[in-house]
């Protein structure tokens, strides 16, 4: 029996609402507390949870499937195909959000919950929020061992949802239903922190899903909650502000943090005012427009040689809102050794990495006290119309890179033909592979916050789902954008469902497969280190007798999606238009050149494993010439 409002004691007495209870299931009162919480954007109240992804299963379905039929209108559930996608899509969603909205996932006990494991790891490494609610074992073990459970005979209470816990930011198993009303809020209040932000992992137990308790009516009160935004500390700031203005040749790196503390006009505003030209990471891609005049371009091993110049040369460089990792700064070989890091940052592990000045705080309080701190100083114009100089270079050499016809079919063509018909709002999504690099080093930014390339985590696969996630988020912003999404063969083999979800719930996505027969990058990398191409493209796999091409062409069009295949950038580009005139799920396969393809300017050294002894003379001669780089690794904590 349920128990709501005013209720009367047994004496006949009546109960404040702070005493009123109301009798739920466990994943009733769940589900009726995400259905409480609304977050403030821009002066609007919105539901903080807009709805999940959900494959239901005998871990989740009787009861957590219950509870969220009753709210199927407030939370929409979206039916997805594999649990690991699901997470994806709740990633691309976030993402695309800002952070400020997340989707759930819930999973059934066993192999459905572990599905979800990789993207868990996605969305930790590149700090987004993303609730699991997954299905677990019994608590009273009456029916051990049950279907899909992992029995570890000296710790009984060990099993796959623990996995979560290196994955997550907050792990929590729910043991009695009075335990959410701490857990949920706890969770809530990790995905929506600045610094902690990531995902959280509650375990439901198949038999305290359905469990009753008489929970506080007040704990389902809506509630509005806010971003919170800290203040950094002013002796870190005026130390910080002396360094700067002491630089001869200052540089920015701009990360995805500018955009999640939605600092991006602060951020311009500081470069603008003390002329300090900027970097941008892969994270932070479309922090400026391509035509900004202090934009020097993408930092890093996939980036470009104005901004590699600039790193190079800097003596003081300000990173706002990275986590600095590798391929940002060549494996900590892109910049002079000597060379003094601020690091502005919300997350005081990212903000102290490699020595740096940290600078603790929010971006946008942040870079607003660091710029009245620095009141007067500009960086010596000599020094910024040089980086403006190597900027122009980096322009031509990209314009000729994307030039249809200078080689074979490319990635980089199809990038170019794809970006000069966008409209400023559309949103591009890659991935993993090749293709992100190709896209960071070849995109010329159109507008704000439009670029969303998955590098964090360097996830195969995320490229469809994630951008189906965000095509849900931005149907329910700027329905008239579209969200495009490069993908090569590789990736669109090990996850493709996404587009029959796509089609199912009529979220137009536009797809471009370039097809280079396999694992082309990956090859190209085997071959840098020395070695012959082995089991990379599909006609070097030894246990392939006789290679032979997928018609992607047909497999998209069975899952509903309309679908061509075109022969050079010219028909792709009138592909790409036709796709932009409807409104349905398109995919255009091309064929590109797995060798002759690649951009090849604007990197810097990457530290991989080469063999340190080899038969091979080719792996010998490599892995001498790739040590010969380390002595500009910059050493530190």
């Amino acid at each position: 029996m349920r128990r709501e409002g005013k209720i009367l004691a047994p004496g006949g007495h009546g109960v404040s609402h702070a005493d009123a209870t109301i009798r739920l299931t466990t994943a009733q009162a769940i589900v009726r507390y995400l259905a409480a919480q609304f977050i403030e954007i821009d002066d609007r109240e919105t539901l903080i949870c807009g709805g999940g992804f959900g494959i239901f299963g005998h871990g989740n379905v009787p009861c957590l499937g219950e509870a969220l039929y009753d709210h199927r209108d407030v939370l929409p559930l979206y039916r997805g195909q594999n649990e690991q996608s699901m997470g994806f899509a709740a990633a691309g969603y976030a993402k695309y959000h800002l952070r400020q909205r997340f989707m759930f996932c819930t999973a059934s006990a066993g192999p459905g919950t572990a599905n979800l494991l990789t993207s868990s790891a996605l969305a930790h490494a590149n700090r987004l929020p993303m609730l699991m609610l997954c299905g677990d074992t019994f608590i009273t073990r009456l029916p051990d061992p049950v279907l899909q459970q992992l029995e570890h005979f000296g710790n009984p209470t060990l099993g796959v949802n623990d996995a979560f816990r290196a994955v997550t930011r907050f792990w929590d198993r729910i043991t009695h239903p009075a335990q959410i009303i701490q857990s949920l809020p706890a969770a809530l209040a990790t995905m929506l922190d600045p610094a902690d932000c990531g995902p959280a992992f509650i375990g439901l137990p198949q038999d305290v899903q359905g469990w009753v308790y008489d929970y506080p009516l007040s704990f389902f009160d809506r509630r509005v909650h806010r971003i919170r935004r800290m203040a950094p500390d002013t002796f870190e700031v005026a130390a910080a502000a002396a360094l700067l203005k002491s630089a001869e040749r200052p540089a920015i790196i701009a990360g995805g943090g500018v955009q999640y503390a939605r600092a991006v006009a602060e951020l311009t505003a500081f470069a603008e005012a003390h002329d300090i030209p900027v970097m941008e990471t892969i994270a932070g891609r479309a922090n400026m427009v391509a035509t900004h005049p202090l934009n020097t371009g993408p930092v890093g091993v996939t980036g470009s040689d104005s901004a590699n110049w600039l790193a190079e040369r800097a003596d003081v460089i300000l990173s706002v809102g990275s986590r600095l990792q590798d391929f940002t700064t060549g494996s900590w070989t892109a910049f002079a050794k000597d060379a003094k890091i601020i690091s502005l940052n919300a997350a005081r592990h990212d903000a102290g990495k490699h020595m740096s000045q940290p600078v603790v705080g929010d971006a946008k309080l942040g870079l607003t006290a660091l710029g009245q701190a620095m009141d007067g100083y500009r960086a010596p114009a000599g020094w910024t119309k040089s980086a403006q100089a190597e900027r122009g270079k980096w322009d031509d050499y990209v314009a000729e890179n994307v030039k249809p016809g200078n080689r074979p079919n490319s990635y980089a063509q199809a990038i170019g033909t794809v970006n000069a018909l966008c409209e400023p709002r559309d949103r591009v999504v890659a991935a993993a592979g090749g293709l992100p690099a190709e896209v960071t080093a070849n995109w010329r930014t159109l507008d704000i916050g439009t670029v969303d390339v998955e590098f964090g985590f360097s996830c195969m696969g995320y490229e469809i789902s994630g951008a189906w996630g965000a095509r849900i988020a931005q149907s329910e912003v700027e329905p008239g954008a579209d969200t495009i999404v490069f993908i090569g063969d590789g990736s669109y083999l090990l996850m493709n469902s996404d587009i029959y979800s796509s089609v199912l719930t009529r979220k137009k996505l536009i797809i471009l497969v370039l097809d280079n027969g396999g694992f082309a990058v990956i090859n190209k990398l085997q071959n840098n280190t020395g070695n012959e191409s082995f089991n990379n493209l599909i006609a070097d796999c030894p246990t392939v007798p006789e290679a032979f091409g997928v018609d992607f062409e047909a497999h998209a069009r069975a899952m509903g999606a309309h679908a061509v295949t075109v022969d050079n950038p010219a028909e792709l580009g009138a592909a790409f238009t036709a796709a932009k005139a409807r409104d349905e799920t398109s995919v255009i396969v091309m064929n590109v050149d797995a060798y002759e393809g690649w951009t090849t300017e604007g990197h810097t050294w990457w530290e991989v494993g080469t063999p340190g002894i080899s038969e091979h003379e080719k792996v010998r001669a490599a892995h001498d010439d790739w040590e010969s780089s380390r002595t500009k690794q910059r050493r530190g904590v």
